[in-house]
């Protein structure tokens, strides 16, 4: 048994890259946006646009990989071609990452920000679509809880180093801004080297043969899978559910450090907790992982749908840091557990060799959702600028109002994937 579940060289060079480009995106949920609020603060705007802004901005983000993602999907399950194109994307989104450093303005920066983030969701599209050829299918929930767990742990190495030079500046004789140019080319070389192993060791196992014109191809292939799709009803609902569910998950992820200093909390104690969120979702996502074998995949992302709605509704009545910090805990429990898993469930009922397709309208999903997500926060948080709302005794400011709506995605996530589930138990049951 213990032979059984040991991880292969490639598995654990996989596992690797979540570690690698985990460094960003935990970059992107603490220190960036408090660096663009600096920046955008400087530039005379106030709290309520700052937090719009930075929501447009992850909007814009998602909107153009949710149209890139499946045609890049498809046409990486050609032969020959899904490494490539994985690495052109890992390279626009850690280029970008270094390239922060540059911006002059909250403008300019954002637009920097919209090229890095394309480019490591797009990165993603394809490192997801490797799954199915990395493990077997009775392998891919643990391997995929892994990849996010250590992605969380790993990603901390490189943070707390970038933390300590952002906190201790002066210390080191630099500028903040300085200290933030380090923090980002930090992140960049991190980033690049865990992708290193996964390109020496991956080879394109699973496709379909290239085409005289790929992408005359990929648009032909792309139409007849979305044609396909809408009567594969299994994973038609399921992609719909996942719509739902992972939209409010990733709208937390996004919006967390910018709905904690919109609220006026600390900024050192924001950073702190989102680190613990970290460090709790590492032993987390391994503890779901392995509870995968135990119980039914479906009935574990139900578990963690209802918690991230328990969740929302806590954060509406945030008032304090250590309410954050409860938060921050919370969401470390059931993070990794819904993304790994709901990453490996479709992994277990699509085609390997048409895994870019499925993956690549998987991320115009996920995307989509988060666009949505972002946007409505952003939206909400707008019209109700400067008003408040007394519930049970307590004045709720409109950013609470804004991340409230979050609960009505999640329960249409919950409905629609308790159809999804059922549809594929009843394919695979005699």
């Amino acid at each position: 048994m213990k032979e059984k579940m040991k991880l292969t060289p490639l598995e654990k060079s996989w596992i690797l890259y979540d570690i690698g480009n985990s460094a960003f995106i935990l970059l992107v949920t603490t220190l960036i946006p408090i660096y663009f609020n600096a920046l955008s603060s400087a530039a005379g705007l106030d709290e309520s646009k700052y937090l719009a802004y930075w929501g447009y901005a992850g909007s814009v983000a998602t909107l153009l990989v949710a149209f890139i993602g499946p045609i890049c999907g498809t046409l990486a399950d050609q032969k020959g071609y899904k490494k490539p194109i994985f690495l052109l994307a890992m390279m626009l989104g850690a280029l970008g990452c270094a390239a922060l450093g540059t911006a002059w303005s909250w403008l300019s920066f954002l637009v920097i920000f919209v090229i890095a983030r394309v480019g490591y969701n797009s990165a993603n599209v394809f490192y997801d679509a490797m799954l199915p050829e990395v493990a077997t299918p009775e392998r891919m929930d643990r391997v995929s809880s892994l990849g996010y767990a250590f992605g969380y742990i790993g990603s901390v190495i490189p943070f707390v180093l970038c933390l300590v030079l952002v906190l201790l500046h002066d210390s080191f004789g630099l500028t903040q801004s300085a200290a933030m140019i380090a923090s980002f080319l930090i992140t960049t070389v991190w980033w690049a080297a865990c992708t290193v192993p996964l390109l020496r060791r991956y080879k394109q196992t699973a496709y379909v043969e290239a085409t005289p014109h790929p992408v005359a191809e990929t648009f032909r292939q792309l139409g007849r899978t979305f044609r396909e799709v809408r009567h594969q009803k299994h994973i038609f609902i399921y992609l719909l559910s996942f719509f739902f569910f992972i939209d409010g998950v990733y709208t937390i992820i996004d919006m967390a450090t910018a709905y904690g200093t919109a609220l006026g909390l600390d900024s050192t104690g924001l950073l702190l907790a989102l680190l613990l969120t970290q460090v709790v979702a590492f032993p987390c996502a391994i503890i779901f992982g392995r509870l995968s074998v135990k119980f039914d995949t479906g009935l574990l992302i139900k578990v963690c749908i209802a918690a991230y709605t328990g969740i929302t509704l806590f954060a509406v009545f945030l008032m304090s840091l250590w309410q954050f910090w409860l938060l921050a805990v919370l969401v470390g429990m059931f993070q990794g557990g819904i993304q790994a898993l709901s990453r490996s469930y479709l992994g277990k009922i699509i085609p390997a060799e048409r895994s870019g397709e499925y993956y690549g309208l998987m991320d115009i999903c996920g995307k989509g959702a988060s666009f949505l997500g972002t946007t409505l926060v952003a939206v909400v948080s707008q019209l109700t600028a400067g008003r408040t709302l007394n519930v049970f005794g307590l004045e709720l400011q409109n950013e609470s109002l804004a991340v409230g709506t979050l609960v009505i995605i999640f329960i249409l996530g919950f409905l629609v994937f308790c159809k999804a589930d059922k549809l594929n138990k009843a394919r695979i049951t005699p």
